[in-house]
Formats: structure tokens, sequence, C-alpha cells
């Protein structure tokens, strides 16, 4: 005969971890609005795109379980909804008025400086024997 296997979790439970992936997906979003400090830094950065991203996430959340949550699923997860879009929407005004700046980018910091290095080390002094010299090189155009 055939084992029928039986849900172990109830349904409280999945609607507990539901509301909780959504209060998760939120502290995302509130912490590239700048609402949540940054634990590294301890200061509130902006990061809009990263931000957009959580709330859209919720918004395809929204849209693929229509119908198909409980009342109480579904009034936290569109109040959350809500409130991150209005927040969004604050947090862009305040950017385009120069009240806020946005988070520095780590990535374009360190790229910025390194063609500086790369042109000072290999003008100013040949490498030593021992060393290899460069195989590959970063171009930016000019």
């Amino acid at each position: 005969m055939a084992e029928v296997q039986t849900n172990t979790q109830s349904l409280g439970e999945i609607s507990q971890r539901f509301i909780e992936f959504v209060m998760m997906q939120a502290q995302n979003a509130a912490l590239f609005l700048g609402q949540i400090p940054n634990p590294q830094t301890g200061k509130g950065e902006v990061n809009l795109e990263l931000a957009k991203m959580f709330i859209d996430q919720l918004g395809m959340i929204q849209e693929k379980t229509r119908g198909n949550l409980t009342n109480e699923e579904g009034a936290v997860l569109k109040n959350t909804l809500s409130n991150l879009q209005m927040a969004f929407v604050e947090v862009s005004k305040e950017m385009r008025e120069g009240k806020t700046e946005s988070a520095p980018e780590p990535e374009m910091e360190a790229e910025a400086t390194e063609p500086a290095a790369e042109k000072s080390e290999s003008s100013t002094t040949p490498p030593p024997e021992g060393e290899s010299r460069k195989k590959f090189t970063k171009s930016y155009g000019a």
C-alpha cells in the first residue's frame, strides 16, 4: 500500500512563517531606505535601487498569492507594502531635494582608485626580475 505523508506543520505555523517572511523582506527594504541603521556602520544609508527591489518582490508576492492568503496574512502584506511604498516616495523626494545622501558604493570607489595606482607603478619603476610582469590591464577608454 502507498504511504501517505502528512503535513507536520499546522496552518497557523505556515501563516506565522509567511508573516515572518514578509517582515524580513520589509526589514531589508527599510534598511536600504535608511530607516534602520546599517549594522556595520551604525548609520542609516539609502540605496533606492535595492529598496525598490525588495518592495517590488513584496508586490510580486502579493500578486502571486492573491486569493490564497488568510485575512491576517493579506492585511499584513498589504499594510507592509503600502508603508514601504510611502517611505520610498518620501526618501526619493528627500534625495531629489538633497536632504538625504545615498550610501557610498564601495565597488565604484575601488575601481576609481585602481587605474591611478596601476599607472604610477608601471610607469615609474619596472618590476623586479624575480616577479612576472602583469599579463592583463584594465582600460577605461582613454
